[in-house]
């Protein structure tokens, strides 16, 4: 069931969008060669403390940190690590969520670390691309499979492959509600948007094959083919007229 939000609602889940850009901006800065992923963990706790907020991805499922850290070729839900330190040329996502009253904003960049490779950024451009090429169709009276035609295209056009084991969702009280958004054309559901809808779009991509593994830690998934992954991701709320985007 497709949840439609309150007023007070939406003001609940824009207020936590405001702290997941907050921390995004605070990444820019702490991601660096040499720092482990841990740091970033505790930075995430910290900034949601501070506004007396909740990091909801803690002890979801039984996940045991804050945010995910997925480097390289890690797709999503990689576990942060005090003795993985990152190095010059990687890619890492953080992928995150924010609890205010019980009310969540979900989103996720992908940062470079220190310099990258050509490659590397085109992936990363194009990830952020895909999420703006599919927002675009975030609007009452659309269907939601506009939002996963755009998103598949951009991606696929730049040679790119796109995940098909973990797609975009609604949110909202809970951090996964109907409708999925895959970032893919695929049959199923196929609702028209509405006024008052959250959702999440998110496109994560790859260099290579879309396929995943799960490494022995049950959470971490990552490309079977070794090709690096990148990951965009943006709470969105859907309005009578342009689609309000609260996580930037």
């Amino acid at each position: 069931m497709i949840v439609i939000k309150s007023e007070h609602e939406l003001q609940l889940m824009r207020e936590a969008g405001k702290v997941c850009a907050e921390i995004f901006k605070g990444l820019e800065d702490l991601i660096k060669p040499g720092i482990s992923t841990k740091d970033i963990d505790d930075y995430v706790e910290m900034t949601c403390k501070k506004h007396g907020m909740k990091a909801a991805e803690k002890g979801y499922c039984g996940y045991p940190a804050s945010v995910c850290t997925s480097v390289n070729d890690e797709v999503v839900h990689g576990i942060p690590d005090k003795k993985r330190k990152l190095k010059e040329g990687d890619i890492v996502s953080c992928d995150l969520v924010v609890d205010n009253k019980g009310y969540m904003a979900d989103a996720c960049r992908t940062y470079a670390v220190g310099k990258i490779d050509e490659e590397a950024a085109r992936l990363m451009e194009t990830a952020e691309r895909a999420f703006f090429e599919g927002v675009k169709y975030a609007k009452a009276g659309h269907r939601l499979r506009e939002i996963s035609k755009a998103v598949q295209k951009t991606v696929e056009d730049e040679g790119f492959g796109v995940i098909r084991d973990f797609v975009g969702h609604g949110i909202g009280s809970e951090m996964h509600e109907d409708p999925q958004i895959p970032n893919y054309v695929c049959s199923g559901p196929n609702p028209r948007l509405q006024k008052g809808m959250t959702i999440c779009i998110e496109p994560m991509i790859t260099e290579g094959d879309w396929e995943v593994d799960i490494l022995d830690d049950d959470w971490t998934a990552v490309t079977v083919d070794g090709g690096w992954a990148a990951h965009y991701e943006n709470t969105v709320v859907i309005t009578d007229s342009e689609p309000e985007i609260i996580t930037l």
